[in-house]
């Protein structure tokens, strides 16, 4: 047997409500632009919504102007969706508060994952959307995939509950060295003062 290989989320599609809701939200609120429609191959009545996420991939909505938003919370039973994650930068995370609070959208306010800050809040049919904020950048040439696998393999080494900065400060620091060759023969941290800097004022 072998493998079915991934190589990224490809599209997302949900089913929606009436057009205009799915329009208002994603690309109203989300900020996703709202970029082609076709009629939904497998069901003629209903029409089929592309929105670009911010990655070039897909956000898509089955639509139908016979269905009505209902705001009633999605399901959390085994299989179903818990929740769509959405990467926002530092300075969007910011003002997420605000422009939900001068929408009247309720949220949870910011919350600290340890590896990233996220907020929570539901779309006009209940579906629960995060936005979320890496605490870091990878280096160059790596994914933020692969600085949480190593500092994952840190933080179960050193007995941590979960995820923290020092994890993926140590993991990024490891990720450079085994990526960028150097001319010293000792790597090892140095203390360069002879003397103490003044104390900072």
């Amino acid at each position: 047997m072998k493998k079915i290989q991934t190589q990224g989320v490809h599209h997302i599609t949900m089913i929606g409500a009436d057009r205009q809701t799915s329009i208002d939200f994603w690309e109203g609120v989300m900020g996703m632009p709202f970029i082609f429609e076709q009629p939904n191959l497998d069901v003629p009545a209903e029409s089929h919504l592309y929105f670009d996420p911010g990655d070039g991939r897909l956000i898509t909505v089955f639509t139908n102007e016979n269905r009505k938003p209902d705001a009633s919370r999605n399901p959390e039973g085994i299989g179903n969706l818990h929740h769509l994650a959405f990467s926002v930068s530092r300075a969007t995370y910011t003002q997420i508060v605000k422009r939900l609070d001068e929408r009247g959208i309720s949220h949870t306010g910011f919350v600290d994952r340890g590896f990233m800050d996220s907020i929570y809040f539901r779309d006009p049919l209940g579906q629960l959307i995060e936005c979320a904020c890496y605490k870091f950048e990878p280096p160059s040439g790596t994914t933020h995939a692969q600085v949480l696998f190593e500092a994952h393999k840190l933080r179960v080494a050193r007995g941590d509950h979960h995820i923290a900065d020092e994890h993926l400060a140590d993991a990024i620091e490891l990720l450079l060295q085994r990526q960028q060759g150097t001319l010293s023969t000792d790597t090892t941290p140095k203390d360069p003062y002879t003397e103490k800097p003044p104390v900072w004022d």
